[in-house]
């Protein structure tokens, strides 16, 4: 069978021209993809969904019946975004940053960071105990979870050691976006207020802080300030419509909004309340900042403003001067992003970009700016302030406020060289 007009040729002789009209036109190549669409891939060579082999694009696809409904959705086999999984004992997946439009990220594509990998608990037996100093010490199991009036927000969540590579001394030029900054996601999380299970269990007037814990191998554990789980925190079992995926906490997670990753325990299973934070191996192994003066940062939960742009960026190359759009996402963990500035000229001079609806607080904001670009080099860069008034800083005043030595929060003005030919990379002059 020919793809396609399958109605045979008109037939001519000396004088007359068969005609054939667009309704049996229609009618005829209907007829024949009808009779394909039943007799299936068995009439010849099997589908390239089912032997693997990439699908022929069709001249018009009015000729054309399309494949049938399916039980899961999936991209067009055009679009090929993937995260990027980095060499972990525990796991460590970047987001496509640079690949993606508007503020939602993709559940598929959100970014991974566990410390002993994926465990798999089955639902039927998952439970969340709260006690300590509380009237009422109870277990919740998912069912139970549900039954409470649920709240759906759109949040972003960001690793705390995210942004590493533009913090070093000698940046590596080849990095995307996505090598950069692509520990951060934004998703709708669905779940219930802990405030509700507080209430719940009747939470002790001494009670100032919180131990989450962990199902997983690793008993990852943090503690939190019982003021945070008054104000907004979350125990999310969906996420953009669906179940929370596993590499992100199935079947419920602790979310913390605005807040950095780790606290936000996954696969979460024991809440303790008490009048202290309990100092963890978490805590004080990891995610404790010495100082250059000799003191340490510690507990420095929520993310700074920060801003990355997203195009132009490595390997990107521009074709030919003129105007670009420069489009990028901007964050904070305090609040809205209520600016952000862009430099076409390394910083010397800054201009305001325009912020892509929604701006909502706690959550990835767009941000577009249109540069007509010169024939010469040019170094690019963006720069975010939220609703507190804090602005985002150069990597050179992070370095003096922190030392060399910090791990975590790494929220530095992110700069981007493109050179007269076109080509993007990453940092000053690389």
């Amino acid at each position: 069978m020919t793809q396609g007009n399958n109605t045979a040729a008109p037939s001519t002789d000396d004088s007359t021209k068969s005609t054939i009209s667009r309704r049996a036109l229609l009618a005829g190549a209907a007829g024949a993809a009808g009779a394909a669409f039943i007799a299936g891939p068995s009439a010849s060579a099997a589908s390239p969904e089912a032997t693997g082999a990439p699908r022929q694009v069709q001249g018009d696809p009015t000729n054309v019946l399309g494949r049938p409904a399916s039980e899961v959705g999936r991209r067009a086999e055009f679009e090929h975004p993937t995260r990027m999984v980095s060499a972990s004992p525990g796991g460590v997946s970047r987001t496509p940053l640079q690949d993606l439009d508007g503020i939602i990220t993709p559940s598929d594509l959100h970014f991974e960071r566990h410390h002993a990998g994926v465990p798999r608990i089955d639902p039927a037996t998952y439970s969340l105990l709260i006690h300590g100093m509380v009237e009422r010490p109870m277990m919740f199991t998912l069912d139970d979870l549900k039954r409470f009036p649920s709240q759906s927000r759109i949040y972003f969540l960001e690793c705390s050691g995210n942004g590493g590579g533009g913090f070093s001394l000698t940046p590596r030029p080849e990095r995307t976006p996505q090598q950069i900054d692509g520990l951060v996601s934004t998703s709708e999380w669905i779940g219930v207020p802990l405030a509700t299970l507080f209430r719940e269990c009747g939470v002790g007037p001494d009670a100032t802080w919180f131990l989450a814990e962990g199902i997983d191998a690793a008993l990852m554990t943090r503690s939190i300030p019982v003021e945070k789980a008054l104000d907004d925190a979350l125990i999310a079992y969906g996420q953009n419509g669906e179940a929370i995926r596993p590499e992100q906490g199935y079947p419920a997670r602790l979310f913390l909004p605005g807040w950095e990753g780790n606290t936000c325990v996954k696969w979460i299973r024991r809440i303790e309340l008490s009048d202290r934070p309990f100092m963890t191996r978490d805590e004080t192994s990891k995610y404790t900042d010495p100082l250059a003066d000799g003191t340490a940062r510690m507990f420095s939960f929520e993310i700074d403003a920060k801003s990355i742009i997203t195009y132009p960026a490595h390997p990107v190359r521009l074709t030919a001067p003129g105007w670009h759009e420069i489009t990028g996402v901007a964050w904070s963990g305090r609040g809205k992003v209520t600016r952000v500035d862009v430099s076409v000229d390394d910083g010397r001079t800054w201009a305001p970009a325009e912020l892509a609806e929604p701006v909502l607080s706690k959550c990835q904001t767009r941000f577009r700016y249109l540069w007509n670009r010169t024939a010469e080099d040019a170094v690019i860069m963006s720069r975010a302030t939220d609703d507190t008034g804090y602005v985002q800083p150069f990597v050179q005043q992070l370095r003096d406020a922190r030392g060399i030595g910090t791990r975590y929060h790494y929220n530095s003005i992110r700069a981007w060289t493109v050179r007269a030919n076109g080509t993007v990379v990453f940092g000053r002059g690389g």
